[in-house]
C-alpha cells in the first residue's frame, strides 16, 4: 500500500464508494502489519481475503490500547498521547507516527465542520498545554488555538474574568468565537457568571468530576443555555484512539468528517453490525487517519445513527471486552 498516495486520498473522499474502498485497503494493511489487530482478527477466525464490505470489518476493542502498544510495523512513534483518568486508573496510550499529520486531520476535522478557523476566536477551558502535555484533547486545543491566528485565542482556565474580557472584546469586533470545555470546566463557569454568549459557540467535550457526576447531559445543557443565553449547546466528541474529530452544533446531532464513520453493533451480537437507522447499539468507528495505529475501533460508547448524524446516549458494560488483552 502506497501511505502517501493514501493520506492524499484520505482526505479528499466525496463519495460512499470511495471510502469503503480506501476502508478494504487499510484493513488488509493492519492485518498485515499490526501483530495484534491480526492476532484478534485470527481469533475470530476471519479470513481477511473473505471481507468485502466495511460491515465485515472486525473492529478491535478500546480495551487493548491501554494493555498493548497498538503499532504498525516499520513505524515510528513521535509522541504518544494518554487518556485521562485517575493516577490508579490503566490509561490507554497512543502512539503518534506524524504529528503534522494529526494536526492535518483536527484542522481538515474543523473546517469540514465550521469555517476556516481564522474566522474564530478559539478560547479553551482546559488545562493548560505544557511540553510534557500527553493530552490529546489539549494538544487539539492548542493547535486551534495557533491556527486561528487570533491574538485573544488561548487558555483560560478558571481564569474566568479574563475570558470574560476577551469575548467581550470578540463580540465587540463582531468576530465569532467557540468555548472548547470540559464538562466541569462550563459548569463551574456558567455557576459563578451569567454572561450572555450570543453569536458564539460552545463545544462541550465531556469530562464531568465525580462530584458534579448527578447532572445528566441535558440537565447540564439546560443549565448551559440559560446561564449564556443560547439556544444550543455544541460538542466535540473524540478520544485518545483517534486522530478525526466528530462536531455536534445542536440537539447532540454528531457529523463525522468524510474519512470516519460511525457504525453501530448488536449488543448481544458485537460482531453484527445494525444496519436500520435510530436502533441503540454499540458505537463502532472507522477512522482512516489511524493509519499507523487502528482504524476499526469497537468503543464502549452506547449510541444510534442516522444517515448523516450520530448520537451518544452512554456507556456500555465493558466487563465482556476486559478478558480481551489475555487472549491477543
Amino acid at each position: 500500500m502506497d501511505l502517501n498516495k493514501f493520506k492524499e486520498d484520505l482526505f479528499k473522499i466525496n463519495s460512499t464508494k470511495k471510502f469503503n474502498d480506501l476502508s478494504l485497503q487499510l484493513f488488509k494493511f493492519q492485518y498485515k502489519e499490526n501483530k495484534y489487530y491480526k492476532s484478534f482478527v485470527d481469533l475470530l477466525k476471519i479470513k481477511p481475503d473473505e471481507v468485502k464490505s466495511i460491515s465485515k470489518i472486525p473492529f478491535f476493542p478500546i480495551e487493548l490500547f491501554k494493555e498493548k502498544k497498538i503499532l504498525c510495523n516499520n513505524f515510528k512513534y513521535k509522541k504518544i498521547f494518554h487518556s485521562s483518568g485517575t493516577t490508579t486508573d490503566l490509561k490507554s496510550k497512543h502512539y503518534i507516527e506524524s504529528i503534522s499529520f494529526y494536526e492535518k486531520s483536527i484542522l481538515e476535522s474543523f473546517e469540514k465542520r465550521f469555517k476556516a478557523i481564522n474566522n474564530y476566536s478559539i478560547f479553551c477551558l482546559t488545562p493548560k498545554h505544557t511540553k510534557k502535555n500527553k493530552s490529546s484533547l489539549i494538544h487539539m486545543c492548542n493547535y486551534l488555538i495557533k491556527k486561528s491566528g487570533c491574538i485573544n485565542s488561548g487558555f483560560y482556565h478558571k481564569n474566568y474574568s479574563e475570558l470574560i474580557k476577551r469575548i467581550e472584546i470578540s463580540k465587540k469586533n463582531k468576530k465569532p468565537f467557540i468555548i472548547i470545555g470540559l464538562s466541569f470546566l462550563l459548569l463551574d463557569f456558567a455557576l459563578k457568571h451569567k454572561i450572555n454568549l450570543n453569536g458564539g459557540t460552545i463545544l462541550e467535550t465531556g469530562g464531568m468530576k465525580k462530584n458534579d457526576s448527578e447532572f445528566t447531559k441535558e440537565e447540564l445543557y439546560d443549565i448551559l443555555r440559560k446561564k449564556f443565553s443560547l439556544k444550543e449547546i455544541g460538542s466535540e466528541y473524540s478520544m485518545t484512539e483517534l486522530l478525526s474529530q466528530s462536531y455536534s452544533l445542536k440537539k447532540g446531532e454528531l457529523s463525522p468528517p468524510p474519512w470516519k464513520k460511525i457504525l453501530i453493533r448488536d449488543i448481544n451480537n458485537p460482531l453484527q453490525i445494525i444496519k436500520q437507522n435510530n436502533i441503540t447499539g454499540g458505537i463502532n468507528i472507522i477512522d482512516l487517519a489511524n493509519i499507523h495505529s487502528c482504524a476499526f475501533i469497537a468503543t464502549n460508547d452506547l449510541g444510534k445513527k442516522t444517515n448523516k448524524s450520530f448520537y451518544i446516549l452512554g456507556r456500555l458494560n465493558n466487563s465482556l471486552i476486559r478478558g480481551c488483552n489475555n487472549l491477543i
